[in-house]
């Protein structure tokens, strides 16, 4: 913490770290082999969007971007926004092929994006969707402001309850492979996650 970040009551935020997004890449290979943890081939990336007709210019440009950089794979993508002002850009593989690695290529394309136009402050997280051997949902939260990973678990019996300790079984089961946030109270619950 310097002079300035002491007179203005403030202080630095971690700030994105894309070779930590991309450590989803290899984790999840444990995930499946290991624990029966598969992708659904699915991903989001949410961010607060400007109403100004530059930051709007600028996501129809990522968009396009992101759909030309993904047609190749068959991705889908789309947008749309939360009851809480937040833009979700949604990212879909091809039901046959759910890879990891073009999700995080294309969530990494968006974020880049973003920050290029100066507005990374607006980035909120990505989300990557899994299932378990059960077919209950899995997702893992990468919080750009930290530049960490943590598991969400919401309970399918209880509408906004989370599973916290199949959440602290999957912080020691992908651990080693993840860069997870060490503080526990930093893992905050996404309800009505698009995906």
């Amino acid at each position: 913490m310097g002079l300035r970040d002491i007179l203005t009551g403030r202080h630095a935020v971690k700030g994105p770290a894309p070779d930590h997004l991309f450590a989803i890449t290899t984790a999840y290979v444990d995930l499946q082999a290991e624990h029966q943890i598969t992708p659904t081939g699915t991903a989001a990336i949410v961010f607060q969007a400007l109403a100004t007709s530059e930051f709007e210019a600028t996501l129809r440009e990522m968009e396009e971007v992101v759909k030309a950089t993904c047609a190749d794979s068959g991705m889908a993508v789309s947008t749309e926004d939360d009851d809480y002002g937040y833009r979700w850009m949604v990212l879909r593989n091809h039901a046959d092929t759910p890879s990891v690695e073009d999700l995080a290529v294309g969530i990494n394309a968006v974020s880049g994006s973003i920050e290029t136009a100066g507005h990374g402050d607006r980035l909120l997280c990505a989300v990557f969707a899994f299932a378990d051997a059960q077919g209950r949902p899995v997702y893992f939260i990468y919080n750009y402001k930290r530049g960490y990973w943590y598991p969400f678990v919401p309970d399918p019996g209880n509408a906004k309850q989370r599973l916290t300790e199949r959440e602290l079984q999957l912080k020691a089961q992908v651990g080693s492979e993840l860069p997870l946030e060490p503080e526990i109270e930093r893992w905050f619950p996404l309800w009505g996650i698009p995906i």
